[in-house]
């Protein structure tokens, strides 16, 4: 039986990519450009692109990836790696079902791992968000890197409030009408309220064991991206 979240993600994968677009006025574009540049700027030769979703980052580090490179995506929905098959990079790329906290990889395999806004959805506890990122550092190489993109919580509280305002006002009304979904898009809309600061999140990293963590704030600070090193 699939768990709530996975329920909710076979309601949207035809329209989730256009709806990222159009509620981040097409920033969530430019930061998944970003967050593929780190890894290809890594190196290394196997990537895992997890909780790959309509596989938006897989196919922008396959573009990237240099002759004997392989990208890995790995999500939990298959309506929404399904979605991931249909793009013209999706022959480079290798598509496995996984779930986050389980996967089915040997220990020091890969050298970079990257997650785009997912990580809300693994973080119905804190435990079992520290359980995944422990499993990220298990598959990785030593020396390997981990990639974050996520929402987080502006420094400011007048800009954290208008983005909250703004989440509230456009996420669940404008996701509803555009997907059906209501279910969905009040979720997606309740956890970016809900998720961590770009601080407290590195914390968290580093109790999964890796260090070298920075971050990088995007766009007054509601989304940003960690890097961390094994």
């Amino acid at each position: 039986m699939k768990n709530p979240i996975q329920k909710i993600y076979t309601e949207v994968p035809r329209t989730y990519e256009i709806l990222n677009h159009t509620l981040t006025v097409g920033q969530d574009i430019l930061w998944r450009m970003r967050a593929a540049k780190t890894v290809a700027t890594e190196g290394g030769t196997l990537w895992l692109d997890m909780c790959s979703g309509t596989g938006e980052i897989a196919a922008s580090l396959s573009r990237k990836a240099r002759d004997g490179t392989t990208v890995v995506a790995a999500d939990f929905s298959l309506p929404m790696m399904q979605k991931a098959i249909n793009k013209p990079e999706s022959k480079q790329i290798t598509f496995t079902l996984a779930e986050v906290t389980h996967l089915p990889f040997r220990d020091n395999s890969f050298d970079a791992i990257v997650i785009s806004f997912a990580t809300r959805n693994i973080n119905t506890s804190k435990t079992n968000l520290t359980k995944a990122f422990q499993e990220f550092h298990r598959i990785l190489k030593p020396g390997g890197i981990f990639v974050n993109l996520e929402t987080s919580q502006p420094r400011s509280s007048l800009i954290r409030r208008l983005f909250h305002l703004y989440v509230k006002l456009t996420v669940r009304p404008i996701g509803r009408l555009v997907s059906g979904s209501d279910i969905a898009y009040a979720y997606l809309s309740h956890t970016m309220r809900r998720f961590y600061g770009a601080d407290e999140l590195a914390e968290i990293v580093l109790e999964a064991g890796f260090s070298e963590v920075s971050f990088r704030r995007m766009f007054l600070g509601i989304a940003a991206i960690h890097k961390a090193r094994k």
